[in-house]
C-alpha cells in the first residue's frame, strides 16, 4: 500500500479525529518505528512503518466498499421508519463502521455506495471535489424549450449557487421521455428540483454511476463488494492511496 499522512492513518485506526490527530501528534504519545514524528503530515506506509500510541501498536482495520442497487420505498437512514425500511437492512453481515455515501429519496432507486472509510466518503460527497453522479430520469412531459440555455445558466436553488449539470441527453417517448443528466454534487433532491423547473415531472430517477462505479446488471436489491479495480480508481479519482487489499 501507498505511503499516507500520519494524521489519516490515526483516524482509520480509530486513535482520533483527523483534527485531534495534529494535537495527538504534538502530545508526544505517536511514536513512528520508535521515534517521535516531526508532525501529522509525515508519511507512513502502513504494514511497513509501527505507529504506536502510548507504547501500544496501531493497525488499521480492512476497509469495506459495497455497492447496492437501492429499490424504490427504502430509506436511506440507518434506521427504518413506520412505513419504510432502511436500506442497511439490504446489506448482508455488514461490518462495523459502515456509512452510506449520500443520499437517495425514498422513491429513488439505482446505486448506493456503502464504506468503512469516513474520509473518502466525505470526499465524495463534498462539492469541493465534484465526484460526477449519472442519472436515467424517466420523465412526464418534455423540456421546456429553452431547456438547454436554462441548464448552461443554471437552476437557481434556495440554497447554495445554482445547480448545473455536467451533460445531459434528453430521448423522447411516450409519455415524455428519458433524461439521462450527469452531476458534480448531491444537494437533496437536486435532480427532481432541476427537472421541475425544466417542465417535467419525475415517473422514475435511477442513479447510474457514481465517479468511476457504475450499477450495472446488478439486480434490485441487491449489495456487492467493490473490486479492487473499482476501489483503486475510486481512491485515484478522490486524490487519496487506495487501502491495502483485505
Amino acid at each position: 500500500m501507498s505511503a499516507v499522512r500520519l494524521a489519516r492513518f490515526l483516524a482509520r485506526a480509530g486513535a482520533a479525529s483527523r483534527r485531534g490527530a495534529a494535537e495527538l501528534v504534538a502530545s508526544g504519545r505517536v511514536h513512528v518505528n520508535g521515534a517521535l514524528p516531526f508532525g501529522p503530515g509525515d508519511p507512513v506506509e502502513p504494514g511497513k512503518d509501527r505507529v504506536t500510541l502510548d507504547g501500544k501498536a496501531l493497525v488499521l482495520p480492512h476497509t469495506a466498499w459495497i455497492a447496492l442497487h437501492k429499490p424504490p420505498g427504502c430509506v436511506t437512514s440507518r434506521a427504518a421508519t413506520e412505513r419504510y425500511p432502511s436500506v442497511f437492512d439490504l446489506v448482508r453481515n455488514a461490518p462495523a463502521g459502515l456509512v452510506a455515501v449520500g443520499r437517495l429519496d425514498v422513491l429513488s432507486e439505482g446505486l448506493l455506495l456503502f464504506t468503512t472509510d469516513g474520509e473518502a466518503a466525505n470526499r465524495l460527497m463534498h462539492p469541493r471535489y465534484q465526484v460526477e453522479r449519472t442519472y436515467r430520469v424517466f420523465v412526464s412531459g418534455k423540456p421546456r424549450a429553452s431547456a438547454r440555455e436554462v441548464l448552461v445558466r443554471g437552476v437557481a436553488l434556495d440554497e447554495g449557487p445554482p445547480a448545473r449539470p455536467t451533460a445531459w441527453t434528453y430521448t423522447p417517448g411516450e409519455g415524455g421521455g428519458e433524461i439521462e443528466v450527469t452531476l458534480g454534487e448531491g444537494r437533496s433532491r437536486v435532480v427532481r428540483r432541476m427537472l421541475a423547473a425544466l417542465g417535467c415531472g419525475v415517473r422514475r430517477l435511477v442513479r447510474e454511476s457514481y465517479g468511476p462505479i457504475r450499477l450495472g446488471n446488478l439486480p434490485s436489491g441487491k449489495a456487492r463488494p467493490l473490486t479492487a479495480r473499482e476501489i483503486a480508481a475510486l481512491y485515484a479519482a478522490l486524490g487519496l492511496a487506495a487501502p491495502a487489499a483485505g
